[in-house]
């Protein structure tokens, strides 16, 4: 920026004329400090008049231009001093001149005949110049042309460097120096212009380093910077401080105003990094948390799909045992059911089969020839078939039909041949009695359709042998 600002006015100055080189140079917005308290150095040699020392504005900031002795361009011509002005918005640089007479230079007490108003330290006399010793050291210098004339504050007292603003001088220009502004004028020699660059490029010479108060505040020539000519200033000036600190506000409060823009700039910056982070890191969890949802909802399908399975296969399972359950009371009440529809239908079949065989009993003895028997006879034979067990009496049926297929049971039979075998069947016939104990003993049937299981009952006989006294029915046959 201050590089910009510099070019800018190197090419307005460029484009300005030469007679108006005086009125401006350069302008900032910071004061100058104030001027330094220094000793003039001895005047070289008569023709030099006194040029007081300036801050001077570069890249660096202010730098002080010494004071020196400088000759004219030419013979009658006086030194203007420049000065720094309140131009309203900044500070301006009014450049020095030559001319027939001092013009106005702000008001500012530069010293050493430069009081703020015109020049007290000399003047020209038919082409010599005639020094004030008053305000001028000229001790050991071969001058002549010297007189005294007392001058008030004939050294800078004031300090102040700039005319205008706040802390300013506040001078106007008289009459005399608005003719004398409106006079022919001459810029700054050659000698001169070196010296002020070599001000500027002088480290030493910098307010920044000097603090107001300069190792050259003045010499005995333009350019000598070194040497006995060279003279260093006593003190900075006392409208220094206040110049600093009002530049130190100034620069604070531009520093301040490039802090606060730069903390806004960057807390712009922060605030845009730290939502594009804030919206990177929502992704990041939208993402992460679409994720882990998405992980969970796969892992929750899995669980229920699991569980469905193990569900399912339990139920299966359950379903299996208990179809199998099922089958297995079905088959079993399939079996009973056989078992007893088998053990229901034998017992039928030997119930049936009993009854056929007592009718089949029943029937043979109706063959034979009955009606030769009485029928009292049959009644003895039916006493004792009464006076026994229901046991005897089931024996006791089969027996006829036994003793009849033995050949014991014969021999009876052949001592009477005029008995008929069958009178015992027809005292069987009375009988009759004798069928609920056939469905009392199922097994009544073997003897029929089995001859050998017969034998058990061969017990029986026993009472028979008892009954032998019946026999006596032999003479029937």
């Amino acid at each position: 920026m201050r590089n910009l600002r510099l070019l800018f006015l190197t090419l307005l100055i460029m484009a300005i004329p030469a007679v108006c080189f005086a009125q401006f140079a350069v302008s900032v917005q910071i004061a100058p400090p104030g001027l330094p308290v220094y000793e003039q150095p001895v005047v070289p040699e008569a023709g030099y008049l006194w040029t007081p020392g300036y801050w001077g504005y570069g890249e660096e900031g202010y730098f002080w231009v010494p004071g020196t002795w400088a000759q004219p361009p030419m013979v009658g011509l006086l030194w203007t001093p420049g000065y720094w002005g309140w131009g309203g918005s900044a500070f301006a640089w009014n450049g020095g001149y030559w001319g027939p007479h001092v013009g106005f230079y702000g008001g500012v007490n530069y010293g050493f005949g430069y009081g703020g108003v015109g020049y007290e330290g000399g003047y020209w006399n038919n082409g010599a110049f005639s020094y004030n010793r008053s305000v001028n050291n000229i001790e050991g210098a071969n001058i002549t042309n010297v007189y005294n004339k007392t001058v008030i504050n004939n050294t800078t007292v004031n300090n102040v460097s700039y005319n205008g603003g706040t802390g300013g001088i506040s001078a106007r220009p008289t009459a005399e120096e608005e003719t004398a502004a409106r006079e022919h004028h001459t810029p700054a020699t050659a000698l001169q212009t070196q010296h002020e660059r070599a001000a500027s490029t002088n480290h030493e010479l910098l307010a920044s380093v000097n603090h107001g108060k300069p190792a050259i505040a003045a010499t005995s020539k333009p350019g000598e910077f070194t040497g006995k000519g060279a003279v260093a200033a006593k003190e900075a000036g006392a409208e220094n401080k206040a110049a600093e600190s009002k530049a130190t506000e100034n620069k604070a409060a531009e520093n301040k105003a490039e802090e606060n823009k730069a903390a806004e700039n960057k807390a712009t910056e922060n605030k845009a990094a730290e939502n594009k982070a804030a919206e990177n890191k929502a992704t990041e969890n939208k993402a992460a948390e679409s994720k882990v949802a998405e992980s969970k909802a796969s892992e929750n399908k899995a669980a229920e799909n699991k569980a469905a399975e193990s569900k399912a296969t339990e139920n299966r399972a359950a379903e299996n045992k208990a179809a199998e359950n099922k089958a297995t009371e079905n088959k079993a009440a399939e079996s009973k059911a056989a078992e007893s529809k088998a053990t229901e239908n034998k017992a039928a079949e030997s119930k049936a089969a009993a009854a056929r065989v007592n009718e089949n009993k029943a029937v043979k003895p109706k063959a034979a020839p009955a009606p030769k028997e009485p029928t009292a006879h049959a009644q003895p034979a039916a006493r004792p078939e009464t006076a026994r067990s229901t046991s005897a009496a089931r024996s006791a049926a089969p027996r006829p039909a036994t003793e009849s297929k033995k050949p014991t049971a014969a021999r009876p039979a052949a001592a009477a041949h005029t008995q008929p075998a069958v009178r015992p069947a027809v005292a069987a016939h009375a009988q009759p009695a004798a069928r609920p104990a056939v469905a009392h003993a199922q097994p009544a049937p073997r003897p029929q359709s089995e001859p050998r299981p017969a034998a058990h009952a061969q017990p029986a006989p026993r009472p028979a042998t008892k009954e032998a006294p019946k026999t006596e029915e032999r003479p029937r046959q």
